[in-house]
């Protein structure tokens, strides 16, 4: 059985790696880990290796997470309904890969801002430290050269973690989710971190895994070589994507 240890502080000048057991973290507010310590590279890079990611609002400490249970998609359990399989063939949509990352998060930002977003200024100034040592991506869905929807996150090895995602028009988001799992079927991407299950995720095919079973399956893949590698890619219709 797993110890839990108190809540964790972290300072700046702590080490990057300096997190609590990720099984650690407390029941309610489910998987709060730790607070403290700063958004740098090293950090972020140490977190998503051990399963936690930021989550806070503007004036708050950094905070620390590690749900139990944990969202995750499959990529060969996306689901694709037949009104979206018509859009993806109709070619009403491109998809793009790492062309817009600063529009992407800002969108994600700018769409939730009325209700509180936790994509604070400092967050997306990391998110873009990271976009540029090629550890986070986005793709983008693109409708008459206007962004449509995008999804942007972290990849290391066989796992994306997902952050966060956005619909300026219908289908928007589920037209980029379709692009990320095209990519990771060709790029061997076992698994889409998805973090907290939704509504919205689950009619994609997300499902909920025990937190035990998420951290296992992450020490597995995301340090298996070669690394999944997103490259940059400029637009291209969506009937291309491998929806098989």
């Amino acid at each position: 059985m797993t110890r839990r240890t108190p809540f964790a502080w972290l300072e700046p000048g702590d080490p990057p790696d300096a997190f609590p057991d990720p099984e650690a973290g407390l029941r309610e507010p489910n998987g709060l880990l730790a607070a403290g310590g700063d958004l740098s590279p090293e950090r972020l890079t140490a977190a998503y290796r051990r399963g936690i990611f930021p989550w806070f609002n503007a004036g708050q400490p950094i905070l620390w997470w590690c749900p139990d249970p944990r969202a995750v998609l499959v990529p060969a359990e996306f689901h694709v309904s037949r009104s979206l399989r018509r859009t993806l063939r109709s070619n009403r949509f491109d998809i793009s890969v790492n062309q817009s990352f600063g529009d992407v998060i800002r969108l994600c930002a700018a769409l939730r801002a009325e209700s509180g977003t936790w994509l604070t200024s400092d967050m997306v100034m990391a998110y873009e430290r990271l976009h540029a040592l090629g550890l986070a991506h986005s793709v983008e869905a693109w409708q008459d050269d206007v962004l449509a929807g995008g999804i942007y996150g972290v990849n290391l090895g066989g796992m994306f973690f997902g952050e966060s995602m956005f619909s300026a028009r219908r289908d928007g988001s589920k037209i980029a989710m379709a692009g990320l799992v095209s990519i990771a079927r060709r790029e061997a991407i076992a698994m889409i971190d998805c973090q907290v299950m939704n509504p919205h995720l689950e009619r994609l095919g997300c499902r909920p895994i025990p937190r035990r079973e998420f951290l296992d399956i992450l020490r597995r893949i995301s340090t298996r070589p070669p690394l999944a590698r997103i490259a940059a890619a400029d637009r291209q219709p969506t009937r291309g994507l491998s929806m098989a």
